[in-house]
């Protein structure tokens, strides 16, 4: 039996071209994979650098809506950094001693981290993006851009590379700060919307713990 093709040759089938993402399409992506996250928790390393070693510290993170966020590190000592959307509370159990300071009037990186739960909305703080994926090393399915801020900002620090997975999770945040010191977050175990009590973003120290409050 002989088999006729109606055009005389066989042609490979042809595939639908990849959809390229433009640098836009990530942020709003990832933008609007927050949009019905209320909670998040994640194990992290925080690591800090400028001049000398590195200082490195881990843990545990939990944030939820409200300004609520309780960064709980274990390791290399414990101390608790821990917001319940007005005030911020760093307590440190080695030196008995709490700080106390309003969350408006702080500079701090991990504020941040509460934009993942209102509305995320990149573009109120930085001006521009790019791709940077040679900035780090990373799994062959991420992203990584690399965000420039608005004026306002440009004192505080001068880029942030944020290292997207295929889900639209941080897996890493690297921040460049004006004056060259380096501040690293990679996040692990990363759970969207878990169970976390209103408990958890309340502490009361020790009766022995000296309190300072910082305006």
């Amino acid at each position: 039996m002989v088999l006729a093709f109606p055009c005389g040759q066989v042609r490979a089938e042809q595939k639908p071209a990849a959809t390229v993402m433009t640098v836009d399409d990530v942020v709003k992506q990832f933008e609007s994979s927050y949009h019905e996250v209320r909670s998040l928790r994640a194990a992290f390393t925080q690591t800090y650098t400028a001049e000398g070693s590195p200082r490195i510290e881990s843990g545990v993170v939990s944030l939820a809506r409200g300004g609520l966020m309780r960064w709980d590190y274990q390791r290399p000592s414990e101390k608790l950094y821990i917001s319940d959307g007005k005030n911020l509370l760093l307590y440190i159990p080695a030196q008995k001693q709490l700080t106390r300071s309003p969350v408006k009037s702080s500079g701090d990186i991990r504020v941040p981290f509460e934009l993942l739960l209102t509305r995320l909305n990149l573009r109120r703080v930085f001006a521009r993006f790019e791709f940077a994926e040679a900035a780090l090393t990373h799994d062959p399915t991420d992203h990584v851009l690399r965000a420039f801020p608005k004026k306002e900002y440009a004192e505080d620090y001068a880029d942030v590379l944020i290292q997207l997975s295929a889900q639209s999770d941080v897996r890493r945040l690297v921040v460049d700060h004006a004056d060259h010191g380096r501040m690293e977050f990679q996040f692990d175990h990363i759970e969207r919307n878990p169970q976390l009590p209103a408990v958890l973003f309340r502490f009361t120290p020790p009766s022995d713990t000296e309190v300072i409050d910082q305006h």
